[in-house]
Formats: structure tokens, sequence, C-alpha cells
């Protein structure tokens, strides 16, 4: 049973042989891509508060000391993204950080706010006013307060991690698989092009991983929604000393992932954290955002690699590199885009040479 299931009305379930077939795949059972895309991004951390206190995680900081950007900061950000030739403006923040933590709750009062996500919305309104498509990253959130967010963003996303209940999670706030899948079918509901992933080396098993991965499937099968699975390795930082996965178990998750999970679902490897060359001929078919400009904020240790970096991996493994947008391309067409977000394609588009995308 997967932890909060029940509590949050998760009906997954897996067959043993549909976990059997998942764990039995090698990176001999798949193909390399045909090609590599990436999204060129600018980073914004809209504040550094979180509820949960993940052992490998530096992103939160303690209540007192979690910083909000102001909307001049963040027009900046977003001004320089667009100098720079960005089409993607990643919004990310911890859960629920004005649950937590009473400064950042009394600094969006002050600033006309109820709460975080009616801040994000402004900012993801600046972003398309500046020209550029946001893509927020929020981790939970319920139906309303994706609702509320929902029709000013491209795309969306949340890690799953794990579906497994994991000692690095834990504590009095540790996080839910089940409200983490909630998430994601939640966005399903709303007919929200998603990003999610999973995170290898946090203390699940081989099972959990096969398990999140059928999971995330299941949810695709039934919304259509899911654009690209991360598969990304925890990594040493100053909070977390207990390694990385090695090369042999990466290469065998992202192989599973792709013989797993529909075609028409990307596996995305972040090219600072994985040894990407490596791990293309596992069924890697996208590189992420990356900026140019702005650090990851998650992950501060590891710098993106440059634009000519990309390429040289896409020259070794004989592949074009192409940029795409933070949303896949098959989600423009259709229902699944506000006509607002629509206009701010429409505007990128004019105002630079055509991407080519998938």
């Amino acid at each position: 049973m997967i932890p909060g299931a029940e509590e949050y009305d998760i009906d997954i379930s897996f067959d043993d042989p549909e976990v059997d077939r998942a764990l039995a795949v090698g990176p001999e059972d798949v193909s390399s891509a045909p090609e590599l895309t990436f999204a060129k991004n600018v980073f914004v951390p809209l504040t550094t508060a979180c509820r949960y206190t993940c052992t490998y995680c530096t992103y939160f900081d303690p209540p007192g000391q979690a910083s909000l950007l102001s909307r001049e900061e963040v027009r900046e950000i977003l001004e320089t993204g667009v100098e720079a030739g960005c089409t993607e403006a990643l919004f990310t923040f911890g859960d629920d950080p004005d649950d937590r933590y009473t400064e950042i709750h009394d600094r969006l009062a002050a600033w006309g706010h109820d709460s975080i996500h009616s801040y994000l919305r402004e900012l993801c309104e600046l972003a398309l006013d500046v020209g550029i498509l946001p893509h927020s990253n929020p981790g939970d959130q319920t139906r309303e307060q994706m609702e509320r967010v929902a029709d000013v963003n491209a795309s969306m996303g949340v890690m799953l991690e794990t579906t497994a209940g994991v000692r690095a999670h834990g504590g009095p706030r540790a996080k839910s698989p089940g409200q983490r899948l909630a998430t994601i079918r939640t966005a399903g509901e709303l007919g929200v092009p998603f990003t999610t992933g999973i995170l290898v080396g946090i203390g699940e098993g081989w099972r959990h991983r096969a398990e999140s991965l059928l999971a995330i499937r299941e949810l695709h099968e039934r919304y259509g929604h899911v654009q690209e699975v991360i598969v990304q390795p925890v990594s040493n930082n100053e909070r977390w000393r207990e390694g990385s996965p090695d090369l042999g178990t990466m290469r065998r998750t992202v192989a599973m992932a792709r013989a797993t999970l529909p075609e028409d679902v990307s596996v995305q490897v972040p090219p600072n954290l994985a040894p990407v060359r490596d791990l293309l001929d596992c069924g890697v078919d996208d590189l992420g955002g990356v900026s140019p400009i702005t650090d990851d904020h998650i992950n501060p240790d590891y710098a993106w690699p440059a634009l000519r970096e990309l390429e040289a991996i896409a020259d070794e493994a004989g592949v074009p590199l192409e940029e795409r947008l933070p949303v896949h391309d098959r989600y423009v067409d259709g229902e699944w885009l506000s006509e607002r977000v629509r206009r701010g394609i429409d505007s990128i588009g004019d105002s630079k040479a055509p991407l080519e995308r998938r």
C-alpha cells in the first residue's frame, strides 16, 4: 500500500506481473532517442520557505531566515531572462510556505495576498506580460490552489520522488506519497500539462522505483497530461552526505522508465546532476530546463552546463539538439491551454525565430 493512499483516495494498485516486467528491463531492452530537447529557462526561487525538512534538500531555510522575492525583484529576473532568449520562467517554492512561516504569511498579507498562490498568480501574469511562459512547481497542491494558477501557466509540475515511505522524508512534517499522487491526479482533472519524476537514491528500493513509474503511467493513461518524467539522482550537498546512486543503478532506472512509460511521455535526466553521456543509450530524450543566466537554486552546488556543452552531448550521440517550450507541442493545440497562455506562445513566436520543437 502506498503511504497516504487511503487518506488521499488514491486508487492505484500494482499487479506483480507488471512490476516484474518493469524490474526485468535493462539498458539492452531500450533504444536511444532520435533527438534531444531542452528548454531555455530562468529560475525564479520565489521563497526558501517550506513546511518540509527533507534530509537531502538545501532549498528550505528555518523560519525567520526564509526570504520572499518582491514583485520588483521578480520582474528584474524575468526581464533578464527575456533578454537572454529564455522562454520559460520556472517558479519554485516550498510546500505551503505561508502555512508554517509567520513572516512569509505576514509579508504576503502586507502585499495584498491571502496566500502564496494568490501571489504566484500575480507573478505568472507578470511573466506573460513581460513575454515569457510560466512553469510553476509549487509542491503539493489542493484542487483550489491549482485552479487558482492553472490558467496562467503553460505547464506545471511536482516531483513524485517515490511511492515509498523513506526516512529521508521523516519527521512530523514528512511528505506523503499519496498526497503527491493526488497533486498529479488533480493536474490531470484540470487538464494541466504536467512534469513529474522520481528521485533515485533516497532510501527507496527497486520495487518502489518500478511502482512509482507505474503509478505515473496509470495517471497519464487516465488523463493524458504527463509530458515528461524526470529521473533524477540524489546528490551530495551540505545536508546530504550519503552519496548518489552509481552509474549502473541510473542506467537501469532510466531504461526502466523508458520501457514502462508511454512513448509520448519524455524521459528526462538533468544534465547538471546526472552523467548524461552515459545514459543516452538508455532512452533519454530530454535534458529539461537549462538556464543561461541563473543558478539551479534547488541544487546550487551543481552548475548548469552551457549550451555548447549540450550541443557537444548531442553531437557525440549523433542526434540533433532542439529547443522546446516549457509546454510540449502536443498540448499547444486543443483545449489544454488558456487563451492567455496561447497569446503568450504566439508572442514568443513573433519575437524570435521559430523554435524547432516536438
